[in-house]
């Protein structure tokens, strides 16, 4: 399945409902983050993932969050296949932000488990 289609999304979303460790995880956090990345072979795409009340979600299309990430599409390739550390990505300024960063710091147990579950799905994403 390709990077940021539709597809993908769906399948990110199966694997976040399956996840026991980030589902366990969900309760002590609350937060919702928009990512967009422009420039895709897709057009520009945005998804979110949300935390709330103990409920996880993540889907096509930005909603109120308390951060919004904006990258380009070779960023997020980047980031999304290890070959572009993250937060060196964002320093650099490759990655940009707006919102309260201070929730995405406070709920990185949270993002560490979602990159699992990313991780799983990426064994059978194509990212060009």
């Amino acid at each position: 399945m390709r990077y940021l289609s539709d597809e993908w999304i769906t399948a990110v979303a199966q694997q976040l409902a399956l996840d026991a460790p980030i589902n366990a995880l969900a309760p002590q956090y609350a937060v919702v983050i928009t990512q967009l990345v422009t420039g895709t072979p897709l057009g520009d795409v945005s998804y979110h993932f949300s935390c709330r009340e103990g409920n996880l979600s993540f889907g096509k299309g930005a909603v109120p969050s308390d951060v919004t990430f904006t990258q380009n599409y070779d960023t997020a390739v980047g980031v999304a296949t290890g070959k572009v550390n993250a937060a060196e990505a964002f320093i650099n300024g490759l990655v940009r932000f707006s919102g309260n960063h201070q929730k995405v710091i406070d709920a990185q147990p949270l993002f560490a488990a979602l990159d699992a579950v990313f991780a799983r799905v990426r064994e059978t994403t194509e990212y060009r």
